[in-house]
């Protein structure tokens, strides 16, 4: 093709991107007129373009640019003037690239597909960028931005590779080539449920925050500018154009070109009010603003604001709603019309009725946090923004909230503060004092009463150790809580929820000093009060049923245990999600029982299921991901891959020892015995078991369980280096307490019996 015949395409391309989709097929008949090859070149580019950005080469944006510039003529021809064709046909060469197609044209430029010839031979994405003559100053600040963006490493955003001139000084950049679909297509054609479509938009502000930790805004965040592709069979965001924005504009002038180009820069269906305002700074916040437009539409299918009706409207009015008027809130536009609604809703695998409901409450509020017209009151950062939708998909209480009466009256008066200026003031004011009174006092009486409760309680418990009371006895704090316990269903009977997180915690205790029974009756009590006052849902009845199912295990009854842990964790992924700490936590439980039930592969998948997460959202050396890798090894020693399980049972037995904590020394030391006596290293292990004795001999006594185990551990390895000598009084101590402590059927009695036999 010839270079003017490509002009010709070019040229109609841009002008049938001016027009509706639905009037382009009349305008091609009458334009091409009969010439049936050109008509064919050009459906194909609009085929391949995005065509979203058909509001910005419109005749009514023009029309802006010219107000804006305060210049009569057409602002897109005056910036032309004097310079060649801006159009480039294929085959055209620009240093290391030569172009191979048009991918799509936008408010900012040609977006080609172009192949690297060197130093490497690859795709990319090629954008030569439209706007006024580049002097050899606007081409090296040009070349500074592209060094600030290609800094950016994430796998969320698109990386540039390059920056240069075409002969003529037309700006180009090169950037990874994305061969994916923007995110409200990519969603709507794989029918994703409300539920992923956040997921996935997580991604996205992950990727933007990092963008803004490199000090680079995007200005001109849309659906098109997001791409999706699949990696690995998992959808992951491609964010595009990042920075061009500002990298395109001149030093001297940038304020007056973000203006006059509008749209150009900032989408109007997505800009923030600021950047319709003439002469407002422009910062991060802007960016949140255009994050929470995607997700309106990506939850709703609709923008905010209607753009078809901005054609009908005078600039200035268009300007005014972005900057003073609040859109509807989500699940309002999800139910104002039928049929788009169903639409929406079978794209998004729901009902039009669910819809509605699935965005009512939590994510409204989210949404219009983000779509604030003051930024003051927006989320201050993508993360932010991100954060409150992992709350809601938690379903944990969201930020965002619902707006406060009085910021409600506030916002009402501010619109018309002519009229109730007086009146409304003075009811405000009286309203807002008797609301926070009220709330004030009924708060104040509920905590005075359960003060006065827990301080009734804690003195009849240590009036135990009166020597009236005593009458000689020497009282311990076992007696103390056992004295508690026994009063605890008298003692605050008035207050239930109280009542029980008191037995919860007395549960716990028992727990830690090894009383499994008792700790038992306590926790059974406080998860019934529990699932009648708060329901069985709720995360601290989940707590409750969590400790139980502890007590069953270390108690010896493992099948009972293992039933109320997939309980808890299918509650516990239910309500708080796959990641949190307390369903990682069940879920570590159950692979221990699991592996001590023989089911070593079983337990080595969750083990590594829930160390992957507790390292990403703990650390690798938190106690909880220690105690995972310690857990981890055993199921592998069990399953002779001892190389990997000795090496995890060093590295947390390195980390706890320099941390210089006796609980974390001992589980360390234990740790790393246990999978050397399993390796048959009994000499190794000697030392490890005998130093977890002395640990948990300072800590808890001779009678707890854990200091039996660490005797019960060196018995058995004195026993296999033939030391019967010395192994023979170990392991009868450790039989004959744990038939006194844990009982005669208890399986660690067992064992001792057998090695002492």
């Amino acid at each position: 093709m010839n270079p003017e015949r490509w002009e010709q395409v070019t040229q109609l391309h841009l002008a049938a991107l001016n027009r509706k989709t639905a009037e382009r097929a009349a305008f091609l008949r009458e334009a091409c007129a009969g010439d049936d090859e050109l008509r064919r070149e050009v459906e194909s580019l609009l085929a391949n373009g995005d065509g979203g950005d058909d509001f910005l080469e419109s005749p009514a944006l023009n029309a802006v640019a010219r107000l804006l510039a305060g210049a009569d003529g057409d602002a897109t021809s005056a910036a032309d003037a004097g310079r060649p064709a801006f159009s480039l046909p294929p085959g055209t060469r620009l240093g290391n690239y030569q172009l191979i197609r048009l991918l799509g044209s936008g408010g900012m430029g040609h977006v080609y597909l172009a192949e690297q010839t060197a130093p490497v031979r690859r795709q990319v994405a090629l954008k030569v960028i439209k706007g006024g003559v580049f002097d050899e100053l606007s081409l090296k600040r040009f070349q500074s931005e592209r060094q600030a963006l290609a800094i950016m490493d994430h796998p969320a955003i698109a990386r540039v590779f390059e920056a240069g001139a075409t002969p003529e000084g037309q700006p180009y950049i090169t950037m990874e080539y994305v061969p994916g679909l923007p995110i409200t297509r990519y969603c709507d054609e794989r029918k994703l449920s409300v539920r992923q479509r956040i997921e996935l938009f997580i991604k996205v502000c992950e990727g933007v925050q990092h963008a803004h930790q490199k000090a680079v805004i995007h200005r001109d965040l849309k659906p098109a500018n997001i791409m999706i592709v699949d990696v690995d069979g998992h959808p992951q965001p491609r964010i595009i154009d990042f920075g061009i924005a500002k990298a395109v504009l001149p030093a001297s002038a940038e304020a007056t070109v973000l203006t006059q180009q509008g749209g150009l820069v900032g989408t109007p269906g997505y800009m923030s009010p600021e950047q319709a305002q003439l002469g407002e700074d422009v910062d991060t916040r802007s960016d949140v603003y255009s994050l929470g437009v995607t997700l309106y539409e990506l939850l709703t299918g609709s923008l905010p604001f209607d753009p078809e009706q901005w054609r009908r409207k005078p600039w200035p009015d268009v300007l005014r709603q972005l900057r003073e008027d609040d859109p509807p809130q989500p699940s309002t536009r999800a139910s104002l019309d039928a049929e788009n609604s169903s639409v929406a809703a079978e794209a998004r695998s729901t009902e039009p009725s669910q819809l509605a409901s699935l965005l009512r409450g939590d994510l409204d509020w989210i949404i219009m946090k983000a779509l604030e017209k003051d930024r003051a009151r927006r989320y201050g950062t993508p993360s932010e923004l991100a954060d409150d939708l992992n709350r809601y998909l938690r379903h944990e209480p969201v930020i965002a909230g619902p707006a406060g009466a009085g910021y409600v009256l506030g916002k009402y008066i501010r619109r018309h503060r002519i009229a109730v200026a007086a009146a409304g003031g003075l009811v405000l004011l009286l309203a807002a004092f008797s609301i926070v009174q009220a709330v004030q006092i009924r708060r104040i009486t509920r905590e005075r009463d359960r003060a006065n409760h827990i301080s009734q309680f804690m003195t009849d418990m240590f009036r135990a150790t009166d020597p009236g009371v005593a009458q000689g006895k020497t009282i311990t704090a076992r007696d103390m809580l056992d004295k508690a316990a026994a009063q605890i269903d008298t003692g605050l009977a008035g207050d239930p929820e109280l009542q029980a997180a008191l037995m919860y915690t007395m549960g716990d205790v028992y727990q830690n000093m090894g009383l499994y029974p008792q700790s038992q009756k306590l926790l059974q009590r406080s998860l019934d009060i529990r699932r009648r006052v708060l329901g069985p849902d709720n995360p601290d009845t989940l707590e409750s049923l969590q400790d139980i199912g502890e007590t069953l295990a270390q108690d010896g009854h493992p099948r009972e245990a293992e039933q109320v842990f997939r309980q808890v964790l299918d509650a516990r992924r239910r309500v708080l999600g796959p990641d949190s700490p307390k369903t990682l936590r069940t879920m570590n439980w159950l692979a221990q029982l699991l592996r001590e039930d023989d089911h070593d592969a079983e337990a080595e998948k969750i083990y590594r299921q829930v160390l992957a997460a507790r390292i990403r959202t703990l650390g690798p050396n938190a106690e909880p991901t220690l105690e995972t890798m310690d857990g981890l090894a055993i199921a592998l020693a069990s399953e002779g891959q001892f190389p990997e399980a000795e090496k995890l049972a060093r590295r947390a037995a390195d980390v706890r020892r320099n941390r210089k904590d006796p609980t974390q020394m001992f589980a360390g030391a234990m740790g790393l015995a246990i999978i050397l006596e399993m390796e048959h290293h009994y000499q190794e292990a000697e030392p490890l078991y005998r130093e977890a004795i002395e640990l948990r001999m300072k800590e808890n006594g001779p009678e707890h369980p854990h200091t039996l185990n660490a005797v019960y551990g060196l018995a058995l390895v004195l026993f296999h280096e033939g030391q019967y000598a010395e192994a023979e009084p170990l392991a009868r101590s450790a039989f004959e307490i744990r038939r006194r402590v844990l009982g005669p059927e208890h399986p660690n009695t067992l064992d001792s019996m057998n090695l002492l036999g």
